[in-house]
Formats: structure tokens, sequence, C-alpha cells
């Protein structure tokens, strides 16, 4: 043998015809062996069942389907299956697919046209016997070759399951798995029936024992006079139930009202709140102001107390010590051999001497005899009121001449005469009063301590003992500028 004739025979053996598909899955189908032998008494019992369970329109979809189609193949509208409303009941889980069959497609090289709605209302519908005898004429067909024999086992095939499609709401064929589901799926429908059957038998069976006890006519008349009793209650009710609701619409308009009014009462709260806030807000803004004012005025009154109690010539002033020399503003009054003080330092501090006495002198109005002073700084001098042209310097430039030069002595006297007037106007007004150190016009100052006198003039003087005098004379002039201080403060 040709291999390549082996070849192709072996080829043929394994190549499959496929002529139907699962309506469900959509899977090719083979069809088992013996749907290819199909006997007529098997389609002669299967229409007699289908006319026995009234599906009398069989004839209206397996002779009109297979052979209805366009002359144009282009434009074939294709009958289509739908799934009816059992299938949809049928289970959720079931996959519904409209599948193109084999049957709306030509067979034996036919060709049909489409009958139109008009004049398919004309056609007259075949009888069943015309249906048996269209369905049972595929057996008479002569089967001369194998071309034609398998044209018949196809159309024979259709028609099968044409029937068996119409005798149930699925579509056929279908291959195991599906066929398998459906069972299933149908299986559980029949157990729900059954639940179903069931439970209407027990209430079936429940009613009818209940009527079966209620055959007694005094029964039957307790009953109607239970319900006159229970209609009397139901009218009663019914009246109280009509009183409640004219109850219930008065309390609603009272709501209503009390609403209104309590929301009034809610917004005049809130202008309240609101006005009484402000009032608190203004309230609290002078209070804080008061206190400002208030702290002010007793900070101004303690300050005005501190300057009524403060001197102003203590501030203006400090008359002092330091070391053998006294001081004035800081300013050293004296003159020693180991610490020579300049002159225009000494002059200053006599100038100032001068001012506090002066100014001591016009705070009580008081007027020297003889003399007056008249503060220069470091040039002041003291003017002879017996001889106008007559000044005693209050200073000096020092030299040789100085120890020879009178008029400073003179004026240095003078100066201490008016503060020995001064003082005694002061004992005028406070006889209590006592300086530390005596003074005399002639320019003497006397220690009591230690019984010396220190004379308060250069000339004829060591410069310790003028240095003493001068500290002697500035202690004296403190304490009367203390005196004068507190007795008059103004």
């Amino acid at each position: 043998m040709n291999p390549n004739n082996l070849k192709t025979l072996q080829d043929d053996s394994l190549c499959i015809n496929v002529n139907f598909c699962c309506q469900r899955c959509c899977q090719p189908l083979k069809l088992h062996p013996t749907l290819s032998n199909i006997k007529k008494e098997t389609f002669l019992d299967l229409i007699q069942k289908s006319n026995k369970d009234g599906n009398k329109n069989i004839s209206s979809r397996n002779l009109l389907n297979p052979i209805l189609s366009h002359n144009n193949e282009a434009g074939a509208d294709e009958f289509q299956t739908k799934p009816s409303s059992k299938e949809k009941d049928f289970g959720a889980d079931v996959i519904y697919k409209t599948i193109n069959s084999f049957r709306n497609h030509k067979i034996n090289d036919c060709d049909f046209s489409l009958i139109s709605t008009e004049q398919g209302s004309s056609i007259q519908m075949p009888t069943s016997s015309m249906i048996s005898s269209s369905l049972l004429s595929g057996f008479d067909q002569s089967t001369s070759d194998a071309n034609n024999k398998t044209n018949k086992d196809l159309w024979l095939q259709i028609q099968l399951f044409d029937i068996l499609s119409d005798q149930s709401d699925i579509d056929h064929p279908l291959c195991e798995e599906c066929a398998d589901f459906v069972i299933e799926q149908m299986d559980k429908q029949l157990v729900n029936l059954e639940q179903e059957c069931q439970e209407f038998a027990d209430y079936r069976k429940k009613i009818e024992q209940t009527t079966s006890k209620m055959t007694k006519d005094e029964e039957v008349e307790a009953l109607r006079s239970k319900l006159n009793q229970l209609n009397t209650v139901q009218n009663q009710l019914m009246k109280e139930l009509q009183e409640l609701n004219k109850q219930h619409e008065e309390l609603d308009k009272k709501l209503e009202h009390s609403k209104r009014e309590l929301k009034q009462s809610k917004t005049e709260e809130e202008k309240y709140w609101h006005e009484h806030n402000t009032v608190k807000f203004n309230y609290f803004r002078h209070q804080d102001r008061q206190i400002t004012i208030e702290e002010k005025i007793r900070n101004s009154k303690e300050y005005y107390n501190k300057l009524k109690r403060t001197s102003i010539f203590n501030l203006t002033f400090t008359i002092w010590y330091k070391g053998p020399f006294g001081t004035i503003n800081c300013f050293r009054l004296g003159r020693l051999p180991n610490i020579q003080v300049e002159w225009h330092e000494i002059n200053a501090a006599w100038g100032q001497c001068a001012l506090l006495l002066s100014s001591l002198a016009k705070k009580l109005s008081f007027n020297f005899e003889r003399y007056r002073i008249v503060p220069y700084g470091n040039f002041s001098f003291i003017e002879s009121l017996d001889d106008r042209s007559k000044q005693l310097p209050l200073y000096t430039t020092g030299g040789l001449k100085f120890y020879f030069h009178q008029k400073f002595d003179q004026a240095m006297v003078a100066f201490l005469d008016c503060l020995q007037q001064f003082y005694h106007e002061i004992q005028r007004q406070d006889s209590n009063f006592k300086l530390p150190y005596q003074m005399d016009i002639k320019g003497d100052l006397y220690e009591k301590a230690n019984n010396i006198r220190y004379s308060i003039k250069i000339n004829i003087n060591t410069e310790e003992k003028w240095t003493k005098a001068l500290k002697f004379m500035l202690t004296n002039l403190k304490w009367i500028l203390a005196l004068v201080a507190s007795k008059h403060p103004d």
C-alpha cells in the first residue's frame, strides 16, 4: 500500500463530522450510534404521547422551522429560540444562549422562501394526521447511496430533537454534563414542589379538622354571640379612637402653639443674652479702665507724697566728707600740705556754699544784715551793705599774694557772719535747735569735745586748722539745711 494513501486513511479515521452542538454550553456533540438507526415505531410512540399531552402545535414548529429561510443566504434572518418563562424559573444557574440550529439551513439542496404574515394568515395549519404522515415520510425515502442515507439520518435526528424539545422546556440536544446539571436542577425543583404539596395537604387537613369540630348549632350560636360582643367592643373602641383622634388634633394644635411660643421665647432669650453679653463686656472694659485709672492715681499719690517728703535742697546740695576734707556736691573745701587741692575746686565749693545759704535765706524770706551774698559759681562774692563798692571775693588764685590777700579772709569771715545770722533766725523759730559747732562773727569755730577753736582765716594759720574749720562750717551748714528741709518742705 502506498504510504500516502495510508496517511490519508488515518486522517479520515480521525475526522469527525459534527452536525449538532449542545444547546446550553455550545460545545460540539458526537451523537450516540443508536441515534443513526431510529425505528419508525419510536417516532409513532413519541408522536402519540405528544398528542395525548395536548401539544397540537408541533406542526407549526416542526414542519415550518427547518424549511423557512430567505432565498438570499447573505440576508437570511434565522429563527432563534428564546428561553420561556418556565426556563427562566427553572434555575438561576442555567445558562441560556441562542444556538443557530441546523434545521434552519438548507437540506437536500432545497431552497424555500419565507412566508409573510399576511400570506401565512391564509395558510391552513396542518392537522395531527398530516403532521404524523409528514414526520414518518422520512422512513419511506430511498437510500440508494451513502449521501442520501446520511441526509435521511440527519433529517430524522433533527425531527427527534424537535419532538423532545416540544415535550419539555429544555432545548435538545444536550451534552452529558449539561444533562446531568439539568437533571440535578429538576430534582431540586421536584423536591421543592413535593414540599409545597405536603404543606398544602397539611393545611387542607387542618382546615378540615377545624370545620369538622364546628358542626353543632350551640357552638355556632356561641360564636355568633362572641362575634356580636366583639362588634360591640369594636364600635366602642372606634368611638374611643375618634375621641382620641380629636384629642390628638387638639394636642397637636396646642403643641404647635407651644412650639411657636418656645421659638419666640428662644429668640427673646438670645436677644437678652446678646444684650447681656454686650453690657457685661462694656462693664468689664470700664472696670478694667477704672482699675487702671485707680492704679495710676495711687501711684501718682505715692510719687507725690514721695516728692513732698523730698527736699529740693537735699537733692541739689549734698554735703558730706572725704577723708579730712568736707565736701559739697563732691567739691573739696580745704587744703593740706600733702594733699594740694586745686584752687578752682576750692573756689567751686565756696560758690556752692554761697548758693545754698542764699537759697535758704530766700526760702525763709530772711535778709542778712551788713552783707549780701552774691552766688556766681567759681567767682562768687559777698557785697558789703555799708559800702556797695566793697566786694569780698570767695575765690582766689593762690600764690604768694594769697597769704597776704586780706579780702579772701574777710569774705570767709563775712560768710560765717551770715551763717551765724541765719542760725539765730532759725533759733528764733525753734529754740531747741542747736548746732554742733559754735561760731562767732570773728571767724572762729569752737569744738566742745576737745575745747579747741579753729579760725576760718587762712592768714597766720595752718592749712590743717583752716581745713578743719571749713569742715566744721560745712557740718553746721548741713544741719541748717536738714532743719529747713524738714520744717519747710514746700
